[in-house]
Parts: structure tokens; sequence; C-alpha cells
């Protein structure tokens, strides 16, 4: 009895505190997610990987908790996108130009249409996304959207005039591929991480890429020379989540990761154009590569034999339903906008 006194008394007394007190609060659980992304980690995807993810953490005061997995140690460049809708990863980052036929949308920046920065590249990529929102993405959710800095030559061999690209491999991937070969090159598609073996090697004379690679993968320890065609071809990236992932994180998580979309973009294109520059001068300053600049004849020359490309995609995007020619209008229209 004395014993069943106590319960009763100590069941008494914590009614008599939650009638005063009220519920406990309960303890927020901490959210986990893992972010896969297919380059090494100094480079420029990996870094805005590294900056969302301490953004993220910052601007929910520890309640999301972000483990990246750069280097494809979790999914690799080709299979970045399933594994996310499978849940391999809850996030990824993805090239779409790696997948040329899949993202015809987003891929049309990538021609030679004038992007002149990775800044403007990023804004006009969001604009195009958010505006016809493709189909591709409809099984994840956008968390950010950036492009490379305008694509030039990083190669072996001096390359000066049209002349200098016959029976030349040039490594490229999507459009960027196609102005190769419109100028004469043979372009040889591979993932980035695979072009530094595949130069030691000589399976491949150089690459039409951005030049933050110069240093980040020191291309420039066997591409000496640097030739700048400006042509304006871009690689686009999108930031994917799992849809379902999503779908389960609480209401303010998702407004702060909403919140981030657009600045994160910019703040990407801001920061490879600057490493960009950076890249440059290192290459020039201690690697001794030597920088090649067309005279506006060549300009003109070269970038006549890329209307074509535009041309054809046109036709192509028409061809499976796609209203192309008001695709490359919005594309112009958002690199005049953000060009000023």
């Amino acid at each position: 009895m004395k014993r069943l006194g106590i319960l009763l008394i100590g069941i008494f007394t914590a009614t008599l505190l939650l009638s005063v007190m009220g519920p406990m609060p309960a303890v927020a659980e901490e959210v986990k997610l893992n972010y896969a992304n297919f380059p090494p980690a100094p480079t420029f995807p990996c870094v805005q990987m590294e900056r969302w993810k301490t953004e993220i953490e910052k601007r929910t005061n520890g309640k999301v908790r972000v483990n990246t997995f750069p280097g494809g140690t979790l999914l690799n460049a080709k299979n970045m996108l399933e594994g996310v809708i499978a849940g391999q990863a809850d996030i990824g980052c993805l090239c779409m130009a790696y997948q040329p036929g899949r993202f015809v949308v987003t891929n049309a920046v990538s021609l030679p249409l004038g992007v002149s920065s990775a800044r403007v590249g990023s804004l006009v990529l969001w604009d195009l996304w958010y505006k016809y929102q493709p189909d591709e993405f409809k099984a994840v959710k956008v968390l950010a959207m950036f492009t490379t800095a305008p694509t030039n030559i990083m190669s072996k061999v001096p390359i000066r005039n049209l002349d200098d690209f016959k029976g030349l491999d040039l490594r490229a991937s999507g459009v960027a591929a196609q102005i190769l070969g419109a100028w004469g090159a043979n372009p040889v598609g591979m993932p980035m991480p695979a072009t530094v073996e595949a130069l030691q090697k000589g399976v491949v004379k150089g690459l039409f890429s951005s030049l933050e690679s110069m240093k980040d993968f020191k291309f420039a320890e066997t591409c000496k020379y640097v030739t700048l065609t400006d042509a304006g071809g871009i690689y686009p990236f999108a930031v994917v989540m799992n849809q379902k992932k999503w779908q389960m994180l609480p209401e303010d998580v998702q407004k702060v990761m909403e919140n981030l979309r657009v600045e994160q973009s910019e703040w990407t294109g801001n920061y490879m154009d600057n490493h960009v520059k950076e890249s440059m001068t290192w290459s020039v300053n201690t690697q001794n590569v030597e920088v090649i600049n067309l005279s506006a004849a060549q300009k003109s020359e070269w970038d006549s034999k890329l209307e074509e490309i535009t041309d054809k995609c046109i036709v192509e995007a028409k061809g499976k339903g796609l209203p192309a020619e008001a695709i490359v209008k919005v594309i112009k229209q958002s690199i005049r906008k953000y060009s000023k």
C-alpha cells in the first residue's frame, strides 16, 4: 500500500506539473543529407557544394547536417540523376552536357549565342529552367543551376588558325564537341576527370572547356597553349534533390533551401569568373603557358562556322515538339539582361 501511495502521489505531481507548464517541447530531430558530386574536391562544382553545405547548416542553426561526397565516391557523372531519383544520394550535382539528348531545353544555353561569363550563363540558365521547367527534372527538386565560364582551347600544340585543327583529337562534350567539329577537329567525348590521364597518354592533344581547369586539374602542366576563341559555349550544371526526401523536410528547412536557390546560382557564377582569372594568371606565370589571341578577321571566320549548329539544334528541338525559336529568343534576351 505504501508503494501504491507513493506511485499515486508521483502521478498526481506529474499531472499537476503538466497542467501548469503544458507539454514538454519536442526535441527537434537533426536532418542529415548526403550530397554527391563527381569531380575532384578542389574543382568549382565541389567548391560550390561546400559553400551550399555551409550556408544551409548556418541558416538552419545546425538543424541540417550535410555530408559531402566529391570525386565520384558516392555517384559518378553518368548516373548522378538516376542515383538521386533512386535515393542513393539525397542531393547530386550533374553536368547536363554529358547527356546531350536528354536535357534539350537546358542544354540550349550551351549554344554559341554569346554568353560572356559564368555569372551571366548561370542566371540565364536559371531563367530558362524556371520558365520551362522541362520534364527531365520533374522527378527531382532543383536546388541550383549554374554554368562554367565560356569554353576556350587548351592544347599541347599551338592552335593559331583553322588548319591547325585538322586531325587533332580534342576532348569536349555536348555542344562544345559540335563547335570543335565545325572547326575541323576530332572531338572526343569523356568526363573531365578522365581527361587528365587521356592527356598524359596522348589519347587527346587538348580540350575545349573553361579555363579554371588549367589550375584545378593541373592541365597547364601538359597543355602549354591556350587559344582564346570566345565562342560563347558553356557547360550547364544542376543541383537536384530526391523528391521524397524534399517532401520529408520541415517547412522551415524547405524555405531556407528555396531562398538560397538563385543566390547560390549567381554566387557560383561569380566564383567561377574570378577563379578563371586566378587560374590563367597562375598558368602564365608559373607554367609558362602561351595565350593565343585571334585577330578580328579570324574571330569572324571562326564564328561564321558555328551558325549552322544553332540552326540544326532548332530543327531537332522542333522535331521533339519544343518551342525551339522561343527558347533561343529567351536565352538571347536573358544574355542581354544580365550582361548590362
